[in-house]
């Protein structure tokens, strides 16, 4: 008999599960892109909440980037909060996220630009990175400080372009805020092995994201973790889901910014699967862990 893969207890994301299941299977990579995309884009909407209250937000474009932003009834502080989605590189869009952005930035107090950035197979790296970049810039060069959020993917994007910013000598990152981040561990050990076949995501569709992406392996934009030094980067706030094989990419990333003198905040939430961000409404884990996540974005805005 088989062992049974780890699976977390709590019944909040048991629930949050079943219904995934029912929206996107467990084989969905297999499919085609286009079957994906409309797959996620109905398990997003199933989770659509309505945004807080007097909640403002405009649709725009820069430099032929689409960007979506949000603008809370209360603003305590300049700062700007930079979203960049998950999806794997593959699916996701300015819609996927939109209430948790809205969320994010009415708990913050701050402005937030979530960016739609170009998807693989279309568009392969650094496509993608080079798109979050530029909007970073803009927001840079009008003299806004700048925290950087991602989630999955988007928290791959997020460290890289806090090391892109430092690496060209741009000030105004105050922050870097990496939930559920991929970065570029090792495949065949850790976190990958041991929860290989863990619900929400396995190894090998992180195998499958990496492929379709084509980021040159070894690439410390691509792959963080690769970087020959992380001194000097803003302070970070990690969070990392237990049932996950990405958990140890953010578990090692903040274990080595905290050796190379960078400001970490770790988080592990022991009952959570990768994109437990959707189930924050539902599950008591993930209530928690958005809770400390919002709570960190306003602690790096208003420092």
């Amino acid at each position: 008999m088989s062992a049974q893969p780890p699976a977390p207890t709590e019944k909040g994301i048991l629930q949050f599960l079943t219904i995934c299941d029912a929206f996107y299977p467990q084989d969905a990579v297999q499919a085609s892109i286009e079957q994906q995309r409309h797959w996620y884009d109905a398990l997003c909407a199933r989770f659509d909440r309505p945004l807080p209250p007097e909640m403002i937000f405009a649709d725009g474009m820069l430099q032929r980037i689409p960007i979506r932003r949000y603008r809370p009834r209360k603003i305590i502080t300049r700062t700007i909060l930079l979203y960049l989605h998950g999806g794997g590189f593959v699916v996701g869009s300015l819609e996927s996220h939109h209430a948790i952005c809205a969320e994010i930035a009415d708990f913050a107090g701050a402005e937030l630009v979530s960016v739609d950035y170009r998807l693989a197979p279309e568009y392969r790296w650094p496509a993608q990175t080079d798109d979050g970049f530029t909007v970073l810039k803009h927001l840079l060069s009008a003299n806004s400080k700048v925290v950087l959020i991602g989630d999955s993917a988007g928290g791959n994007l997020a460290a890289g372009l806090a090391l892109r910013a430092r690496d060209e000598g741009l000030s105004g990152v105050v922050g870097q805020v990496l939930i559920y981040p991929a970065l570029g561990g090792d495949l065949a050990a850790g976190s990958y092995v041991e929860m290989a076949a863990a619900p929400g995501l396995t190894t090998a569709d992180v195998a499958y994201y990496r492929e379709i992406l084509q980021a040159p392996a070894g690439n410390e934009i691509a792959e963080p973790l690769h970087a020959a030094s992380l001194a000097g980067l803003p302070p970070a706030f990690i969070t990392v889901a237990h049932f996950d094989p990405l958990r140890d990419d953010g578990r090692h990333y903040a274990a080595r910014l905290t050796a190379e003198g960078v400001e970490v905040w770790f988080r592990e939430e022991p009952q959570m699967v990768h994109a437990w961000l959707r189930a924050r409404h539902m599950s008591d884990g993930a209530r928690d862990g958005f809770q400390a996540v919002c709570e960190a974005i306003r602690r790096l805005a208003v420092a």
